[in-house]
């Protein structure tokens, strides 16, 4: 298992100022557009994801309790797991409660003696109620009916896959690792459904996995709403002059006309590549002057400008 803390190269008592720090100087320098090396790029998948989690102050804490896994996901130590606080009682207080579904209903209502009534069991042991699915079927004399529960999952993706689309992995609670499809242009927050990935029931049906979607940060990009806004460098000549510029990636095959004489802060709107196709991308203009150049400087001197 990936320490993130390592991955960030900080201390396991880091402020998120430092964690932030650390995240930002290593993003300049394993980000894709400046460092096309793959392994980098790995890299920088890793440092996003490790800083997306810690620094999330909730889930920073779930991760160093060993509730949460470095994906996000629940450990088998985590909600749900039996806890040696509750005295070996699954019913203690003070103590997380096992959950099992491998026991057979039939066998366990012998135990008391067959059907039960109108008393239902998954009662007893929160089984199927997670996410409100229960049985409607109380565990009589027939056996018990009722469906698994829904699992919950967090999947934070790599900026450029979350605007094109592909594939990519989730571990379930179960240790399960499964390919699923991002589809291009999904909105952070938005929620994918694994049928009967979840956990299982009485009557052999499982319930789903919900993964939440979360998009790593890029250090060119940022989503507000459905656009895209992009802060784009250019050169003085390129303002005076005009140009044809290609965008970076993820729209590396874009290209867009910068107007002559366009002033910093200007605004150029491509309509229809924001997120999901729904809106548009804003390509904020910056202009970056050389550190020094000597014709340019006496240039600027003689010229008579009113």
């Amino acid at each position: 298992m990936a320490n993130l803390y390592e991955t960030l190269g900080v201390s396991k008592t880091a402020t998120q100022a430092e964690i932030k720090k650390a995240y930002h100087k290593l993003a300049r320098t394993l980000h894709p557009d400046v460092n096309p090396d793959k392994k980098a790029s790995e890299k920088f998948k890793k440092v996003t994801a490790a800083y997306e989690l810690l620094s999330d102050s909730d889930k920073r804490k779930r991760y160093d309790a060993g509730e949460i896994d470095e994906n996000g996901n629940p450990t088998p130590f985590g909600a749900g797991a039996y806890d040696a606080g509750g005295g070996g009682n699954p019913f203690g207080g003070g103590g997380r409660t096992y959950q099992t579904h491998n026991i057979n209903p039939e066998e366990f209502a012998s135990m008391f003696g067959g059907g039960m009534g109108g008393f239902d069991f998954a009662d007893l042991f929160g089984m199927g109620r997670a996410s409100g699915r229960r049985s409607s079927n109380p565990f009589g004399n027939t056996g018990m009916n009722s469906s698994g529960s829904d699992a919950n999952y967090e999947l934070t993706i790599p900026f450029e896959l979350a605007i094109k689309g592909g594939e990519s992995q989730v571990r379930l609670g179960n240790g399960k690792n499964l390919k699923i499809k991002i589809p291009a242009g999904i909105m952070p927050g938005s929620t994918l459904r694994l049928k009967g990935q979840g956990q299982p029931g009485f009557n052999g049906k499982a319930g789903d996995a919900l993964i939440t979607i979360k998009v790593a940060e890029s250090p060119l990009y940022h989503i507000e709403g459905n656009h895209l806004i992009l802060t784009l460098p250019i050169s003085l000549k390129e303002a005076v002059l005009g140009a044809k510029v290609t965008l970076p990636p993820p729209f590396e095959t874009v290209k867009m006309t910068i107007p002559e004489f366009s002033s910093s802060g200007k605004t150029l709107r491509l309509k229809g590549k924001g997120m999901g196709g729904k809106g548009d991308l804003l390509v904020k203009l910056s202009i970056q002057l050389p550190r020094s150049n000597n014709e340019l400087k006496e240039f600027i001197k003689n010229w008579n400008h009113k």
